[in-house]
């Protein structure tokens, strides 16, 4: 039996009814609303998938009047930072920011998607990623390694702040063993502490902060490993590894990584989610930092930051229309009764119908 409670309802003039209080309406998602029995013409429900208020009529339910909005589920990688060295035992670079929730956008409303990019072997933080408001940060550069110390060297060899910090560097130090400052995190994990020593096989980078866990610092001889990132589930590992977004490992698919410490005897390893190896650049379109270098010559090779990636799951019901401007690829999904939008470059509009 249905129920109905009021603390007051006042009748005004001629037919209309007057609520001191919002009326709400019950609300059921679609498969609720599809399994009520006994509904008849005239009942009215708020349908929470949709988020839509609907009306039953001639054995249908129809959208009441209002803005209509695609409600999304969007996963917003920023892009992984850089390593910053110009000689030996460099920190490894942190993570792009990982943001996966819900959003509502309007119909035929043009909103902007940004893929950033990774930050640049030259040693900058990676670039944010957005969909409209809702932006990822980009991950820090990985620490300099440097051959001596002065109070000027000694600034750049800390590691980036960023979404995830960078590792620090690693230095030739004639008074004893010191350690160098990680960088900070805004929105992930802090990178690991590097070490300096008069020891050559002890000057060693820390790990970049991961989206899931912060960068390693060295030990002893050992550079820090990256942070692990993160996981999703918004697309299949196998979609993943047919438009080459993310890290795959086993049933698991990762983005966010943490790029590894550069030392002489033993190499950071990057974190799962794209972090590159000592010696590598982030993978690209996973938001993964640097690895950190190590070698023998003067200047040693420096690595770039992976890029960030977009992806929205939005149901099968509506069309997206995406700018020339944005790099991607439609993913149908019948089962699911959805799409899958991977944005893999470039910044445009997007907008739906």
């Amino acid at each position: 039996m249905s129920e109905i409670k009021v603390n007051q309802i006042s009748k005004k003039n001629g037919n209309n009814i007057s609520f001191s209080d919002p009326l709400r309406l019950k609300s059921y998602t679609t498969t609720q609303r599809d399994a009520l029995s006994g509904v008849s013409d005239g009942d009215i429900i708020f349908n929470s998938t949709d988020s839509k208020a609907q009306i039953y009529i001639s054995s249908a339910w129809s959208n009441l009047g209002g803005l209509e909005v695609v409600p999304l589920d969007i996963l917003v990688i920023g892009g992984g930072g850089g390593m910053r060295n110009d000689a030996q035992n460099g920190g490894g670079a942190g993570a792009g920011e990982f943001i996966e929730q819900s959003l509502f956008l309007s119909l035929s409303t043009n909103y902007n998607v940004t893929v950033g990019a990774g930050g640049s072997s030259g040693g900058a933080n990676g670039s944010p990623s957005n969909v409209d408001e809702i932006a990822s940060a980009g991950g820090g550069y990985g620490g300099r390694g440097v051959n001596f110390v002065s109070s000027a060297h000694r600034r750049t060899m800390q590691g980036g702040s960023g979404a995830s910090g960078g590792g620090g560097g690693g230095t030739t130090n004639n008074t004893g063993n010191i350690e160098i400052a990680y960088g900070s995190a805004k929105n992930g994990n802090n990178g690991g502490a590097g070490k300096g020593s008069t020891d050559a096989n002890q000057r060693t980078g820390g790990g970049g902060g991961g989206a899931g866990a912060s960068g390693a610092n060295n030990s002893g001889s050992s550079a820090g490993n990256g942070g692990v990132g993160l996981t999703t589930t918004i697309i299949s590992t196998a979609q993943a590894t047919t438009h080459s977004v993310g890290e795959v490992d086993g049933s698991d698919l990762y983005f966010s990584g943490g790029g590894g410490g550069g030392g002489k005897v033993s190499n950071g390893s990057g974190g799962l989610g794209g972090g590159g190896n000592e010696g590598q650049n982030g993978t690209a379109n996973t938001g993964g930092g640097a690895g950190g270098s190590f070698s023998d010559t003067a200047t040693p090779p420096n690595y770039a930051g992976g890029s960030g990636v977009v992806i929205i799951k939005y149901s099968s019901d509506y069309s997206i229309t995406v700018g020339a401007g944005l790099t991607s690829a439609t993913v149908a999904d019948p089962p699911t009764g959805y799409k899958i939008e991977i944005f893999t470059a470039g910044t445009d509009n997007i907008s739906f119908s």
